[in-house]
């Protein structure tokens, strides 16, 4: 069994883009447009057309079994418009991955875009969450540290203003995926820098203070392998040790998780030697950022499954792990609530 914890649905019909480019106009003309549901008019023949040739093809091609599926991260686009504006937004998005889940219980099971916005406080998520959890059969949410879109203008991870969120994250058994979306700084190209510094940040966040002490049940998977943290571990151990805080395996391994969306054997193999085998994911995110062949090798950059079977230092019980056992821990519904869809 193999399951790939991140992966987006960057192949929607146009529909979406047009609806959330109409949000855009009236926006334009009126910065305080109060939002509207719009329904794209979305067929599931196009929606079987959408993933047939790529998300589902390519499960098939390289013998993923489940894929954890959201809104396209880039897209969420939480800086843009106001707290109407994204909640319709997200909602609209929501609805769409929900029909996909349907379509194909057992290819993808769901994980919700937040209607966040600059200013507005988590509590207004906390409506689309139970929704899409209590209704949908949702798993899990995408937490972007940052909708402001490469400002950086509100509260860290730790602050108690993200609190009432996380509340409803452990009474709801969900975890979170720590994801950025869209980058309106360009300074930081939005894959390649905003994403990757993202990861980073809200892993040092987590390191200053105490959270998991006030929620020692809440979990979050950090993705792209972490940023750069595997890579610069001894210098979050020393970091910690300096502040007078405790080991990272005592601080945070109980509750932060990383994926392996990262696209290259020596990355791969950099961080499962860092980072302990139980909190490491399988994920590819397919279709995602990265959609190439790598011409050293000639295999697509994102075939991440290649890299962990070309390990033979890596034994059989850490490759369970790997692969689907770490994911129906930290996604404790993932047996309960989608039991069809995990081989259950």
């Amino acid at each position: 069994m193999i399951i790939d914890c991140h992966g987006h649905y960057t192949t929607a019909p146009k529909q979406l883009e047009q609806y959330r480019q109409r949000q855009i106009a009236e926006l334009e003309k009126n910065p305080a447009h109060a939002a509207c549901a719009w329904p794209p008019g979305i067929s599931d023949d196009e929606i079987r057309e959408s993933l047939e040739t790529a998300q589902l093809r390519i499960q098939r091609e390289r013998g993923t079994d489940l894929t954890i599926f959201s809104p396209r991260a880039v897209g969420m686009g939480h800086h843009i418009g106001n707290q109407s504006t994204s909640k319709y937004w997200s909602q609209t998005c929501n609805e769409l991955i929900h029909r996909v889940c349907g379509l194909y219980p057992r290819n993808f099971v769901g994980v919700c875009q937040l209607p966040q916005s600059p200013g507005v406080r988590p509590t207004n998520c906390i409506a689309e969450l139970q929704r899409c959890v209590t209704e949908f059969g949702f798993i899990g949410c995408n937490l972007n540290p940052d909708p402001s879109g490469g400002h950086w203008s509100g509260p860290p991870l730790t602050d108690k203003w993200w609190y009432p969120l996380y509340e409803k994250m452990v009474e709801l058994e969900v975890p979170a995926m720590i994801h950025v979306s869209g980058s309106c700084n360009p300074n930081f190209h939005a894959t390649g820098a905003h994403y990757l510094n993202g990861d980073t940040t809200a892993f040092m966040q987590l390191i200053t203070a105490d959270l998991f002490k006030d929620f020692p049940s809440l979990k979050f998977i950090i993705p792209h392998g972490g940023g750069a943290v595997p890579y610069h571990w001894g210098r979050y151990r020393g970091l910690a040790q300096d502040m007078g805080r405790p080991p990272l395996q005592e601080l945070l391994l109980n509750n932060v998780f990383f994926d392996t969306c990262v696209y290259h054997q020596a990355g791969i193999e950099l961080l499962l030697k860092v980072i302990p085998a139980d909190n490491i994911l399988f994920a590819s995110e397919v279709v995602g950022a990265v959609r190439g062949i790598d011409p050293e090798t000639g295999h697509f950059y994102d075939d991440t499954r290649r890299y962990i079977d070309s390990i033979d230092w890596l034994g059989a019980a850490e490759r369970e792990k790997i692969f689907h056992g770490n994911a129906r821990r930290v996604y404790p519904r993932l047996g309960a609530g989608a039991g069809k869809a995990a081989g259950a």
